[in-house]
C-alpha cells in the first residue's frame, strides 16, 4: 500500500455541463442527482470511488453563476471555499456547446488557486461528430496549459474508466480516507431528500426550480416498510398549485417517481408522503435558508 493514492477532486463548470452525471458514472451509482434545470446541485456532495491503486473523493459543487439571490450567492461562496480543500480542479465543459465568457471566467477563477492540478474534461462526447470534438478540444486547450484535457461520455461510459486513473494518479500518497465500500458521506436523509426534489425538477415547469426544496420531517420504521414523510417547500400559492397539479396529479406522479430511486437507494420498499409547503422568497432570507439547509 506504500504507493496508494487519496485525494480530494472537484469538477467545476457552468450548470449543466456534465458534473453530476460524471460524478455518477465514477461512482458506480447514483449519488449526485441529475435534470436539465441549471443549478441542481446545491451542495459540495462528495461521491467515493475506491480502486486498488488510490482514493478518489469527488466534490462535485454547484455552478458557478452570476447570483441573483442570497442562495446564489451562498452557492457560489461554497464553490470558492471548496476549491481550497482539493489535490485536482476538473473543469467540465460540453463537446456540443461553444466556450463562452462564463467558461472563461470558471477557468480564470480555478486558476487563482495554485496548489491543485488543472484537468479539463470535455464532457458529452456522444453528441457530437469526432470532427466536431477535435474543435472544441481545441478550443479547450486555449483556455490553459492544462496538465490533461480528455474527452469522455458518462452516458456511454468511453473513457470514464480512465479518467477516474489519470485522476487517482495526480493524488498524494495516502492511506484510504473512507472504508472501501462507501461510496457517499452524505447521509440518508439527505440523498432521500434530494432524489425528491430531482423528480420535482423533472416534472415541473420551468419557473420553478430555483423555488423547489426538500426537507425530511421524519422516518418511521415500522413491522411493514418505513414510512417517509418530507415537506416540498416553494416561494407561493401559485407554485404550490402547479407542484400538486390538478386533483393531485403532479404532486402523486412526483411521490412515484421519487419512491421508485428511493427504493433502489434503501434497497426495499417505502411508503413516502410528500406536504407542499410554502416560505415567502425564501431564496432571499437568511432565516429561511438556514431552515432550509444552506
Amino acid at each position: 500500500m506504500s504507493d496508494f493514492r487519496s485525494g480530494f477532486v472537484s469538477f467545476v463548470g457552468r450548470p449543466n455541463v456534465g458534473k453530476s452525471t460524471l460524478t455518477n458514472a465514477i461512482a458506480g451509482e447514483k449519488v449526485a442527482i441529475t435534470s436539465s434545470k441549471p443549478q441542481t446541485t446545491r451542495r459540495a456532495i462528495r461521491a467515493i470511488k475506491t480502486t486498488e491503486a488510490g482514493q478518489l473523493i469527488m466534490v462535485d459543487t454547484p455552478g458557478l453563476h452570476r447570483p441573483r439571490t442570497l442562495l446564489g450567492q451562498r452557492l457560489n461562496d461554497l464553490v470558492s471555499s471548496t476549491m481550497h480543500e482539493v489535490d485536482v480542479i476538473v473543469f467540465c465543459t460540453p463537446a456540443n456547446e461553444d466556450i463562452g465568457p462564463g467558461d472563461k471566467k470558471i477557468v480564470a477563477d480555478a486558476l487563482k488557486f495554485s496548489k491543485p492540478k488543472k484537468i479539463a474534461v470535455v464532457t458529452k462526447s456522444e453528441t457530437v461528430s469526432k470532427q466536431k470534438l477535435a474543435e472544441h478540444l481545441m478550443e479547450v486547450s486555449k483556455l490553459h496549459d492544462w496538465d490533461e484535457i480528455i474527452p469522455v461520455s458518462a452516458m456511454t461510459n468511453e473513457q470514464v474508466e480512465l479518467l477516474e486513473g489519470i485522476l487517482i494518479g495526480y493524488l498524494p500518497v495516502g492511506p484510504l480516507l473512507y472504508e472501501s465500500g462507501v461510496v457517499s458521506e452524505e447521509p440518508l436523509e439527505d440523498r432521500i431528500c434530494e432524489l425528491v426534489r430531482e423528480a420535482a425538477l423533472r416534472l415541473v415547469n420551468d419557473e420553478l426550480p430555483h423555488s423547489v426544496a426538500v426537507t425530511l420531517d421524519e422516518i418511521v420504521y415500522d413491522e411493514q416498510k418505513p414510512k417517509i414523510h418530507v415537506s416540498l417547500w416553494v416561494e407561493r400559492d401559485s407554485q404550490k398549485g402547479i407542484v400538486i397539479g390538478k386533483g393531485g396529479s403532479m404532486l402523486k406522479t412526483i411521490g412515484q417517481k421519487a419512491r421508485k430511486e428511493i427504493e433502489l437507494l434503501m434497497d426495499e420498499p417505502v411508503h413516502l408522503a410528500i406536504q407542499v409547503r410554502i416560505a415567502k422568497n425564501w431564496q432571499r432570507d437568511s432565516k429561511q435558508l438556514g431552515k432550509l439547509g444552506f
